[in-house]
């Protein structure tokens, strides 16, 4: 699926998690769901790196902005909470000189931009009162130290997130791995996830699935938010 729009041409992934990964865990515990209901109040949908860094190069990034504005809807109709995440303006590492070389090292330290939080957000992207504002200086949202995300969940008693963002490969597979190990429910949006191309973004996807956490639909999370919790 692909549209136009006025920040250019977007693209939607053509997302798959192979078959034999849902037959191992319906095999495992019997169903093919580790979450399949969702308490909206204990839920925070997890809003990575939707800056135009990342979003102006990379037509998946802007064609999962619908959906990202979408599952917010829900999930703050639903009593959930909307966390966005930006990357914040790091110091020079020798490693990341080494690694990236210097003139990319450069361009990632800057890369979430300048001013107030809900400004830097890319183009479709709009906050509400209520919603967290926060910046990492890792990958991932949830390693401890580089990012205050973690404590402002417990101080709403969030014990589900679902990741949306980008990297699907890089900063959202990374929050999902130390989300999990956090102790939290994890969920990644499949179709609100992106990365340069499929294949690498399937693979991610894969590996969530396998280890990390469910990885469901936009319209899947969206029904799940305004379905009846299940009697005790």
């Amino acid at each position: 699926m692909q549209s136009t729009s006025a920040t250019g041409r977007e693209l939607v992934h053509e997302w798959r998690v192979p078959d034999r990964e849902y037959q191992r865990h319906q095999a495992r515990r019997g169903r093919r769901w580790a979450y399949p209901e969702l308490d909206p109040y204990r839920t925070a949908l997890i809003v990575v790196d939707m800056v135009p860094f990342h979003t102006d190069a990379n037509p998946y990034a802007r064609g999962i902005v619908p959906h990202i504005q979408y599952l917010a809807t829900c999930v703050r109709s639903a009593g959930g909470t909307v966390a966005w995440v930006l990357p914040a303006p790091t110091p020079n590492r020798a490693a990341a000189d080494e690694f990236y070389g210097t003139e990319i090292a450069a361009r990632y330290q800057g890369s979430g931009g300048t001013g107030p939080l809900e400004q830097r957000l890319s183009r479709g992207l709009t906050t509400m009162p209520g919603d967290l504002l926060t910046e990492k200086t890792a990958h991932s949202a949830f390693f401890p130290g580089r990012c205050p995300l973690p404590e402002l969940l417990e101080e709403r008693g969030v014990t589900t997130v679902v990741i949306t963002g980008t990297a699907t490969d890089v900063c959202c597979e990374s929050s999902a791995r130390d989300a999990f190990t956090l102790g939290y429910r994890v969920i990644v949006a499949a179709d609100a996830t992106a990365t340069g191309d499929d294949p690498t973004h399937n693979a991610s996807l894969r590996t969530v699935y396998h280890s990390f956490g469910d990885v469901r639909a936009t319209a899947d999370l969206a029904m799940m938010l305004t379905a009846p919790a299940a009697a005790d």
